[in-house]
C-alpha cells in the first residue's frame, strides 16, 4: 500500500475552517430528542404530516427516488462538504442550487451508455473539531435550517443527500440518531467517516481515528430499521477509508439489503499513489467501491476516463 501523504498542513487548514465555520453558522448541537419526532417543515412547501414526520413530497419536476440506488448501472457522482464554507469541500463554497448547477456538469462527464449519472450531496453535518466543545465530545452538528436547505435542494434537482458524520469521541450510531429526522426523508442516505472517530484521548487532527465493525453494524441496523418502519427506499450507505486500520475486522461488516452499502476509498496524491491505496483497501466482494478525488491536493487529477478504468469497478466518485 502507498499510504496517503500526512495531512498535517490540511488538519491545520480543517481546524481553522472549522473555527471559521463556526463564526459563520454557529455551533448548534441537537437536542437527545425522540427519533421518531418531526422535522422543521420544508422550506420549499411540499406537504408535510406533522403526525408521523413523512418527508414532504418532492416537486413534481423532481426525479422520485429509485428503489434500489444502483438499478440500471448507475453510476453517482458526489459534491462533498459542509454549509457555509468551502475550507472542507467543494460543496460549502457555493449555495445548494449553484453547486448543484456546477455537480450536474461535473457529473455530466462520467455519463456513459447504460450507465446513467445521479447528483449526490455529501454533506458533513457532524464536524471534528480540535477542541471538546460544551459535551467534551470534539464534534458539533449543523443547525437543522442549513441541513435543509439541502434536503429540499435534493428535491427539487431529484438528487440524493448524504449525511456525513465526522463524530469526535462519540460513536456513530448515537450520531446518527441525531439525523433521524433527515434519514426519514427518501432523499437522504449516510455516510460514516472513521478517520474522525476518536477513541478516549486522542483528538481530532492529531490522530487518524477508526472504527470497529462491531460499531458499523449497531449502527447500519439502526438505519435499517428506520428505513423500513417508515416504508422508504433503499438508502445509500457510505463507509469512508483510505487505510486498512481505520476500519478493524471489516470482514465482520454485515450487509444490510435495505442498504447500498459503498466503501468509499478517499487517499489523495498522484494517480500511482491513489490507485495503490484503493489496491490495498478495496473490498468488492462485500461493497460497491467509491472513490474520491481532490480539486486542490490531487497531483495530475484523473479524469473521468481513468476512474471508468479503475477495477474493481468504482460506482460512486466525489468532489473534495
Amino acid at each position: 500500500m502507498s499510504p496517503r501523504r500526512p495531512r498535517v498542513g490540511v488538519l491545520g487548514a480543517v481546524a481553522l475552517g472549522l473555527v471559521l465555520l463556526g463564526a459563520l453558522v454557529g455551533f448548534a448541537r441537537l437536542p437527545d430528542a425522540d427519533p421518531a419526532s418531526p422535522g422543521p417543515a420544508s422550506s420549499s412547501g411540499g406537504d408535510r404530516s406533522a403526525g408521523d414526520g413523512a418527508p414532504a413530497r418532492p416537486n413534481a419536476s423532481a426525479r422520485t427516488p429509485r428503489e434500489r440506488i444502483f438499478d440500471d448501472g448507475r453510476f453517482l457522482v458526489a459534491f462533498y462538504g459542509t454549509a457555509g464554507t468551502g475550507a472542507l469541500g467543494v460543496l460549502g463554497e457555493t449555495p445548494p442550487d449553484v453547486a448543484f448547477a456546477r455537480l450536474a456538469r461535473e457529473a455530466a462527464r462520467f455519463e456513459r451508455p447504460r450507465q446513467p449519472v445521479l447528483p449526490v450531496f455529501e454533506l458533513i453535518v457532524t464536524i471534528a473539531d480540535p477542541f471538546p466543545g460544551p459535551d467534551g465530545d470534539y464534534a458539533h452538528d449543523l443547525p437543522r435550517a442549513a441541513v435543509q436547505r439541502y434536503i429540499d435542494a435534493a428535491r427539487r434537482h431529484g438528487a440524493l443527500l448524504v449525511l456525513d458524520l465526522q463524530p469526535g469521541r462519540t460513536d456513530f450510531t448515537t450520531a446518527a440518531k441525531r439525523w433521524a429526522w433527515a434519514l426519514r426523508d427518501p432523499y437522504v442516505g449516510l455516510a460514516l467517516d472513521p478517520e474522525w472517530r476518536m477513541a478516549r484521548g486522542e483528538v481530532p487532527g492529531q490522530v487518524i481515528g477508526s472504527v470497529d465493525a462491531a460499531e458499523i453494524n449497531r449502527t447500519t441496523a439502526w438505519l435499517a430499521d428506520l428505513q423500513q418502519r417508515h416504508r422508504l427506499p433503499q438508502k445509500l450507505l457510505v463507509l469512508h477509508q483510505f487505510r486498512t486500520d481505520m476500519i478493524t475486522r471489516i470482514g465482520s461488516v454485515q450487509p444490510r439489503r435495505s442498504l447500498a452499502m459503498v466503501q468509499h476509498v478517499d487517499g489523495f496524491g498522484t494517480p500511482g499513489q491513489k490507485l495503490d491505496t484503493f489496491a490495498a483497501v478495496a473490498q468488492p466482494q462485500r461493497f460497491r467501491m467509491g472513490f474520491k478525488l481532490f480539486y486542490d491536493e490531487d497531483v495530475d487529477l484523473m479524469d473521468p476516463t481513468a476512474v471508468h478504468r479503475i477495477r474493481p469497478k468504482v460506482r460512486f466518485v466525489s468532489f473534495q
